[in-house]
């Protein structure tokens, strides 16, 4: 199996990246996800939709980044993690063909 397939490594690198530049340009992410200053889910879902727009990958590290905060510094009131089951998955939105 040739993981490279299946993972980015590069696309960890350029997250990392720009967490980095980041963290000097506005920053800790402890105070501005921490303490609510800053809505990742909100701001991970205008990075998707300006990708949607304009095609550069760089606005899907940015929203990874801000999901990643979420993860971190859960502003959803309930958060948690738990392993789920696949019955219980969120689902897939396969693309569909016609044949």
């Amino acid at each position: 199996m040739n993981w490279s397939d299946e993972y980015s490594e590069e696309f960890d690198q350029l997250r990392e990246n720009r967490v980095k530049t980041s963290f000097h340009k506005y920053g800790t992410a402890k105070v501005n996800f921490g303490e609510g200053l800053v809505d990742a889910l909100e701001s991970a879902n205008l990075c998707v939709e300006k990708y949607k727009y304009t095609g550069n990958t760089e606005y899907l590290c940015d929203a990874a980044n801000y999901l990643m905060f979420e993860f971190m510094y859960p502003q959803h009131e309930s958060a948690f993690f738990r392993a789920t089951e696949s019955k219980e998955s969120a689902g897939v939105a396969w693309r569909r063909t016609d044949g």
